[in-house]
């Protein structure tokens, strides 16, 4: 009886290099697809990748894994990001592809409401 004792307080006890508890979190949704036609939508978008990106950060560890994931664009944004998917070998036109914040940019430039930039710097003016 001592003897499963103590490998029960053994098994209990804290582990030293421990980093939390060793459990995954349930799987997020994939993002709906983005076509660029209707910009409010675009917000959602991003906000759905990024849920995703911090809940599996081992799965996206770099801004290229992060883009090539979020294509989930048709349409217009289909039609845009093509040349680039395209060229995806080629290391000098791949840039927008291997910059998350580039490709966030380009996006909320392209597809996004043209009057939230100017929404945005308003709140931060005091």
């Amino acid at each position: 009886m001592a003897t499963i004792m103590g490998q029960l307080s053994q098994e209990e006890a804290p582990r030293e290099n421990s980093k939390g508890p060793a459990f995954k979190t349930p799987s997020i949704k994939a993002p709906n697809s983005l076509d660029g036609t209707q910009a409010h939508k675009l917000r959602g978008f991003i906000q759905s990748c990024q849920l995703i990106f911090h809940n599996e950060p081992a799965d996206f560890f770099s801004d290229r894994k992060k883009v090539l994931y979020s294509n989930f664009l048709t349409g217009r944004a289909g039609k845009w990001i093509e040349p680039y998917l395209s060229n995806i070998s080629n290391e000098d036109h791949s840039y927008l592809l291997n910059n998350w914040q580039l490709f966030e940019t380009q996006l909320f430039t392209l597809f996004g409401d043209p009057n939230e930039a100017g929404k945005l710097n308003k709140s931060w003016t005091i």
